[in-house]
């Protein structure tokens, strides 16, 4: 076994995975994971910079994920980061921060890449299960972008598309520095515009349709899970592998939509972070199941960190 310590920092959140791997037997335990809501995107797509806000508390999830690394004493660690560090223009004053702090130096991913690793981290577990057809659609909806993978054992073709719950929301759905308390239904088409495009461009070079099961991946996509299951709180364990019919992705897509902000803030499984953005990432789902036609989701709490993970294991 070998001890390591993944982080990935997306455009919404930063997250820790500290786990013991054996890439011998492709087991992966985990002893710590635990995610920081963080904005670090904020007004990037507007701006082209990261805020000095969104930086500093991204540096304090990282002070306090450096503290739980050297608590579990692990060997290797490796931090990247995705959509909105590759969009700023002052990219380095984060670099420099993080390196600092963590001592290593963020890695600067292309969606390719982060292709690569959600499907890794997503699928592994699932070989030899014979009630999951391949090849498999990975869908990881982040806050910046999103990443639609096919393959079986290995990733045939990736695509990563600027359509993340964050950046749909700040471009649509924010008005007078306030969002939309619910959306209007041409505020809600403007969303679904962007979405179709972004997926026409992807299926010029990854073959959605020829996917048989589909893996949704993310906060998006869990917190879908959560409202689904009707959970008391945020439940893990509950959400991993779970599966949802289209019917029910598209009531609950369309309950985000008609809802305040208070009633959404109400789920009692909806992390605080997630209230204003949830209703544009569930659209990015519903869309996506449409398109290839998926009779159902199944959800993965595993992802870009475990594929990260065995990346350095």
């Amino acid at each position: 076994m070998t001890r390591v310590a993944a982080i990935d920092c997306g455009t919404n959140s930063i997250r820790l995975l500290v786990a013991d791997a054996n890439p011998a037997t492709g087991e992966l335990v985990e002893l710590d994971r635990r995610m920081t809501i963080v904005r670090l995107g904020q007004g990037v797509d507007r701006t082209g910079r990261l805020a000095p806000e969104a930086l500093e508390r991204t540096f304090a999830a990282c002070r306090e994920y450096a503290a739980v690394i050297k608590e579990h004493g692990a060997e290797r660690l490796r931090f990247v980061a995705t959509s909105a560090s590759r969009d700023a223009e002052n990219r380095d004053e984060f670099v420099r921060g993080v390196l600092d702090i963590l001592g290593v130096e963020p890695e600067v991913i292309t969606g390719d890449e982060e292709a690569e690793f959600s499907f890794i981290g997503a699928t592994k577990e699932l070989t030899g299960r014979d009630d999951l057809a391949k090849p498999y659609l990975v869908v990881d909806i982040g806050g910046g972008s999103t990443e639609l993978v096919v393959g079986d054992d290995h990733v045939r073709a990736a695509r990563s598309v600027d359509i993340g719950c964050v950046r749909m929301t700040e471009r649509h759905l924010v008005h007078d520095g306030g969002v939309s308390d619910p959306p209007t239904p041409a505020e809600t088409e403007a969303v679904r515009a962007d979405i179709e495009a972004a997926l026409d461009l992807a299926e010029r070079t990854v073959p959605l349709h020829e996917a048989h099961t589909l893996v949704g991946l993310a906060g998006s996509v869990t917190t879908v899970a959560a409202i689904a299951l009707d959970l008391p709180a945020y439940d893990s364990a509950a959400i991993h592998h779970s599966r949802f019919p289209y019917e029910k992705v598209r009531e609950i897509t369309e309950r985000l939509l008609a809802s305040t902000h208070a009633e959404r803030a109400a789920i009692p499984s909806m992390h605080p972070g997630r209230v204003d953005v949830i209703a544009a990432g569930a659209l990015v789902l519903l869309a996506i199941m449409e398109r290839i036609g998926a009779a159902e989701v199944v959800v993965s709490e595993h992802d870009i960190l475990d594929g990260i993970a065995w990346s350095i294991a």
